[in-house]
């Protein structure tokens, strides 16, 4: 084999190894070969595309795939040019790097998501042509969050629900719940405060309870498919029967890992709510639910890209200057990569009150 290894890797800018819009991504392009090689193309891309992949099962042998593709950008740019007679780029045995520089985009683009439904990726490809021989490739993800999107109607206005019940049976009387919290949008790590009003006038005792859950949607060829999991889960103290009137204070903190909220995607989305109810015996719960829009805790500070060297597969050659292109809109639909991988891990390390 001629070419040994083909590798492209990247710089990160920060300590938690992200990028925002408007980012420069440096990097190389890596090419190790054992001898003297015929090179008729070396290929940058970066894409930024999402997709989704749904299984439905309408009966034993029913069973249906829907599936739905959203680009964002693609751009290309020629390390080496593909020859344009028959001749070919030739490089000497060792090992070549080509730099490169990339902007992303500075305009809406959809954070990293990944699930075995949809993903949104954001990718770096190296593609490597030689004649007569299988194109090869290397690819490199990065993990791209959004920046906050502050134009989202009733953000940092506090939020209102109320709620009443009358109970018939095995008990009388009514009870009913006034909610409100600070505002709708949190940052990763802030501090979330709600107040629930409880007036409790039946003949049977309540519990509140808090509950934060994300709800994820995926959309594909005119069906829905929703995914609903529990984050965090609170309780106060319960209320006696005809306890009268208590007001109870929750303070939750947002989970630092907890992934933003994805409202700007056609296909996928991610949305937060806060449930607030009154758990009572024999009767159905009242419950008022709050939207969450969880923003991004961006990293201020940069670091030398020497200092956070993420390697990757990737390919490169040291005479070849730094570029950078203005990304262009992609014309085909992404067919050629496999369906979604794994569920990410649900947040392992967060408290959870399953009573």
């Amino acid at each position: 084999m001629t070419i040994k290894n083909l590798l492209i890797e990247y710089d990160s800018i920060n300590s938690r190894n992200i990028f925002t819009n408007g980012d420069e991504i440096n990097g190389r392009i890596i090419v190790e070969n054992t001898k003297e090689a015929k090179i008729q193309s070396l290929v940058f891309i970066a894409k930024g595309k999402a997709r989704v992949v749904c299984h439905e099962n309408y009966g034993q042998h029913n069973n249906r795939v829907y599936w739905a593709d959203e680009k964002y950008y693609e751009v290309k740019h020629p390390i080496l040019r593909e020859a344009r007679q028959a001749g070919t780029e030739i490089i000497g045995p060792g090992r070549h790097v080509f730099p490169f520089t990339f902007k992303i985009p500075d305009r809406r683009i959809p954070s990293s998501f990944k699930t075995s439904i949809g993903k949104i990726v954001h990718k770096l490809t190296a593609e490597l042509k030689q004649s007569m021989k299988i194109t090869k490739t290397a690819k490199a993800h990065f993990n791209f969050v959004s920046k906050a999107d502050m134009d989202i109607p009733n953000l940092l206005n506090p939020q209102y629900g109320c709620k009443d019940k009358n109970i018939k049976a095995f008990g009388s009387g009514s009870v009913s719940l006034d909610v409100q919290s600070n505002k709708m949008g949190y940052m990763q790590g802030e501090t979330l405060h709600v107040t629930a009003e409880i007036r409790n006038n039946a003949s049977r005792s309540v519990k509140p309870k808090f509950v934060l859950y994300e709800k994820k949607s995926y959309f594909a060829q005119g069906h829905r498919k929703v995914c609903i999991t529990e984050i965090l889960k609170e309780k106060a103290e319960a209320m006696d029967a005809s306890s009268g009137s208590k007001a109870v204070t929750k303070m939750i903190t947002i989970p630092r890992e907890l992934p933003v909220s994805i409202m700007n995607c056609s296909i996928i989305k991610l949305e937060y709510r806060l449930k607030i109810f009154l758990d009572i015996k024999y009767a159905k719960d009242p419950e008022i639910k709050l939207p969450i829009i969880i923003l991004p805790e961006l990293p201020s500070e940069k670091q030398p890209p020497a200092a956070a060297n993420i390697g990757f597969q990737s390919f490169g050659a040291s005479n070849y200057p730094a570029w950078s292109n203005t990304p262009q809109q992609a014309t085909h639909q992404f067919m050629d990569d496999p369906p979604p991988y794994g569920e990410h891990p649900k947040y392992p390390s967060l408290p959870y009150n399953k009573s």
